[in-house]
């Protein structure tokens, strides 16, 4: 994009810092020093550098911009205003307040303009990341000879609570690794955090980090200076196979004469005799939230963003004429749409699941319908963390992505993200965020715990991410309770907006990922066995997506009688229930198995249909190789669970011990029945 024409830089850090500490300051909440101390960053790339179109937040082609170190979250509502979006200076005086567009840490789809949720430090730059890797992957998808389509950069601003965050080192290690020199990161170097200085407590040698990671280092420059800060990014601008990390020296609240430079600068409003102190020393006559049309003039991007768009929607329609169906298919990919056909092939996979009727684990069954789904579709980008082989995330269809010594991607679908499970969940959050893929990637489900805030953000945002956990109970067997999970599925079910799916068999695990890729607007955890599981034979496939359905009647074990009972059951244990059903039936006692794949799912299913699976007046009994918890909310009479951790023997060993066996689920039923 041109640079802004003989700007008056002084002026536009100043209205950032003005508007930033004003808006603190009435909200009596927040984080002034942040957004003051790097107004001349952002007058350098969002005055001379970012390629964006405030009249249309979601143009595709636009360079993406992440405030990693989101609590400085007026620094991008700051830039939103002065540049023209939809983002009026009421909603600047309203910040932090409810229901406003100035939420105390950047939303995306909350702000225009703002590209991801950020405030956990560190998820920031990962999610930067893996919008610059989905940038990658699809120019090399789409682009042809003088038909560049794709050619857009990352930019982030952090600072040192996301570089002490572990996940950073993940995060970036990966991008080295993976080449991605359209990434640029400006690391506010300020030394300060809530606690202070930061010397004590941090010494690492930045620069030398990431020269290891296999990235430019640019800097240290002056923060303050915006030629200085320009010519950084016009070097990083040049890179052609490395990311950059451009060190910026700064001072926090810097224009603040008894703050700046201080802790107490971060997360505390100015207070009313310092800001006009500050407004004296910027030589700012102006009223709170105001600011003079010199400022807005400068800083507006409403023109140049604009005649941005048109000339790639010229250069597009060029592309459209000469690769209609390439054109077709990026527009498709980067609406989220599913092509035409796919639900045909879904159900297609589902069927054939059914009557292939399978003893195998549900990790295998999970494979088996991913050979189907990337097969048809190209989004699908997977990946796991060191356990491909385990997870089963690999098909024909998605050869390992890899990088060559000029940077270019090799055509692979199947990332190995290395031993980073949190790094890997949240690149996965910033691809989706990006438009273009439907990621997935694959660990353990004990090593969900790893990745928990990730997931937690895809729900948050709303994002169409799967993550595939396998080796999901007990039934892994000898590695004992550090890797069996006992907690785990109970817990992610209360993450809201999170679906999570426990299949039994071949069709409840395909059923599950269909569901799971037409989910647009919140993410999926499947928790797969590591043993293999029979197929449970059923009489339809129709009421599977609803989460839970009913599996098997009394008659279907050869007892004509109305149910007595209902059996709710989940992975492993399904085939737990159906054995007790027959013991039962044997002893003249009818029960309804009803399979609950999804509890997530079914709580979002009608009351009659709730009902027309778990009658009112029948009483019911849970099974599930977990903690008891989540199931009592059923109105269950008794669960058959585990609420210790396991133990280190034979998977069949461990479920005689702990009581998953046909015949305690049989004799709990019993109990319950003579009550």
């Amino acid at each position: 994009m041109a640079k802004t024409s003989s700007p008056d830089t002084a002026l536009m850090a100043n209205a950032v810092r003005a508007l930033a500490m004003d808006a603190v300051q009435q909200a009596n909440s927040g984080h002034p020093g942040a957004p003051m101390g790097m107004a001349e960053m952002a007058v350098a790339l969002w005055g001379r550098h970012l390629k964006h179109n405030p009249a249309d937040p979601k143009w595709a082609e636009r360079d993406r911009f992440v405030l990693s170190n989101g609590h400085g979250s007026m620094l991008i509502y700051a830039l939103l205003h002065l540049t023209g979006y939809d983002l009026p200076v009421e909603e600047l005086r309203n910040f932090r307040q409810l229901h406003s567009k100035t939420p105390g840490h950047p939303e995306v789809d909350v702000t225009p303009g703002v590209e991801t949720t950020t405030g956990p430090l560190g998820q920031g730059i990962t999610n930067a990341v893996g919008m610059a890797l989905a940038e990658k992957l699809l120019a090399q998808q789409f682009n042809r000879p003088g038909h560049e389509i794709v050619d857009h950069r990352t930019y982030v601003f952090l600072g040192d609570g996301c570089l002490m965050e572990g996940i950073s080192h993940e995060a970036c290690a990966l991008a080295g690794a993976w080449k991605l020199n359209k990434l640029v990161a400006l690391y506010d170097d300020n030394g300060i955090s809530i606690d202070g200085q930061v010397t004590p407590w941090y010494v690492d040698d930045v620069a030398k980090r990431f020269d290891a990671y296999g990235w430019n280092v640019v800097g240290p420059v002056d923060g303050h200076d915006v030629a200085a800060v320009d010519a950084a990014l016009t070097q990083a601008r040049a890179s052609a196979t490395k990311p950059t990390l451009v060190i910026c020296k700064t001072t926090i609240g810097k224009g603040s004469p008894n703050r700046a430079g201080t802790s107490k600068a971060h997360g505390e409003p100015l207070g009313a005799a310092e800001i006009a102190l500050v407004r004296e020393g910027l030589g700012w006559k102006h009223e709170p939230f105001v600011v003079p049309k010199t400022a807005y003039a400068a800083w507006d991007a409403r023109k140049t963003g604009s005649a941005a768009q048109a000339a790639w929607n010229k250069a597009f329609a060029a592309y459209r004429s000469a690769f209609p169906e390439l054109a077709a298919e990026y527009e498709r990919r980067m609406k989220g749409e599913l092509p035409a056909g796919f639900a045909r092939i879904a159900a297609d996979a589902a069927i054939a699941a059914h009557d292939k009727a399978e003893t195998v684990a549900t990790r295998k069954a999970s494979q088996l319908a991913l050979e189907a789904f990337t097969k048809a579709l190209p989004e699908l980008l997977g990946g796991s963390a060191d356990l491909t082989g385990s997870n089963l995330t690999n098909t024909s269809s998605t050869p390992a992505l890899r990088f060559g010594d000029d940077g270019a991607a090799n055509g692979g679908r199947h990332i190995n993200y290395g031993v980073r499970e949190f790094g890997m969940a949240a690149v996965m959050n910033g691809v989706a965020l990006h438009g273009g893929f439907i990621p997935y990637g694959g660990t353990f489900l004990t090593f969900s715990d790893y990745s928990r805030n990730a997931i937690r953000m895809a729900a948050l945002m709303k994002q169409r991410v799967v993550h595939v956990f396998t080796h999901d109970s007990i039934g892994l067997g000898e590695d004992g309770p550090t890797h069996q999970s006992v907690e785990h599925a109970a817990s992610l079910r209360l993450i809201p907006n999170l679906d999570v799916w426990r299949p039994a068999d071949t069709a409840e695990t395909t059923v599950a990922w269909t569901v799971a890729i037409g989910n647009t607007d919140r993410p999926t955890a499947l928790l797969l066995s590591r043993q293999n599981l029979p197929y449970a034979p059923k009489a339809t496939l129709e009421d599977i997506g609803k989460g839970a359905y009913v599996l098997a009647e009394p008659a279907e074990v050869g007892l004509k009688k109305a149910p007595q009972a209902v059996i709710i059951a989940t992975g492993s244990e399904v085939q737990l229930a159906l054995h007790a059903q027959a013991q039962l039936a044997a002893a003249g006692i009818a029960v309804r198995v009803v399979s609950m794949p999804s509890t997530t799912t079914f709580d979002r299913q009608s009351v009659e249909y709730k009902l027309s699976v778990l009658p009112a007046k029948l009483p019911r009994i849970a099974v599930e190789a977990g903690v008891t918890d989540g199931w009592w909310k059923y109105g269950c009479a008794a669960v058959v669970g585990l609420d210790r951790y396991g133990e280190s023997a034979p998977a069949g060993v461990l479920f005689k011990l702990f009581g998953f066996t046909p015949e305690n689920v049989a004799a709990v039923v019993r109990k319950v029945l003579d009550r």
